[in-house]
């Protein structure tokens, strides 16, 4: 089996990032709010360990090459950009209408976040790294995250 390179392992993780969301659009669709509830909680923490594990791996390797800074500034900050609707939907109660309408706003640029690693900067950064470099990142990837899902956890 070929060595998975770090773009595989943050592909896998979008990959089950859409599918919290077709979860949890189940769950709306069928009036469960307990587990839509749930899910959600579950898609903060992962997403946010996430980010923190992609910032510390590949987005700190691309920042420091020239030809990579601004991919990797420009998701840095719709990183934050999903931080914050993170913490406004903290701040609103759990699917009223407003909570609602900021989820849906937090779904749409997510998804348009992912869309745009995968198909611009994921590519871009492969011309740009080794096979040895991405496997690395990846392995590195692989110890982070965890660290980042159980601080996620214990700030949840």
């Amino acid at each position: 089996m070929a060595k998975a390179s770090i773009f595989d392992r943050l592909k896998q993780d979008h990959d089950a990032h859409r599918q919290l969301f077709d979860k949890m659009a189940e769950a709306t669709r069928q009036k469960d709010d307990d587990r839509l509830e749930k899910l959600f909680d579950q898609f903060k923490v992962e997403v946010t360990a996430h980010a923190a594990a992609e910032e510390e791996t590949l987005y700190a390797t691309m920042l420091a090459q020239p030809d990579l800074r601004e991919d990797a500034q420009h998701s840095v900050s719709e990183h934050k950009e999903i931080d914050d609707f993170l913490e406004e939907l903290d701040g609103l109660k759990f699917n009223g209408d407003a909570w609602r309408r900021t989820f849906d706003q937090l779904k749409k640029r997510y998804l348009h976040h992912i869309e745009e690693e995968e198909e611009e900067m994921f590519p871009d950064a492969a011309k740009e790294l080794s096979a040895a470099e991405e496997e690395k990142l990846a392995k590195l990837f692989a110890r982070r995250k965890p660290a980042e899902l159980a601080r996620a956890e214990a700030e949840d």
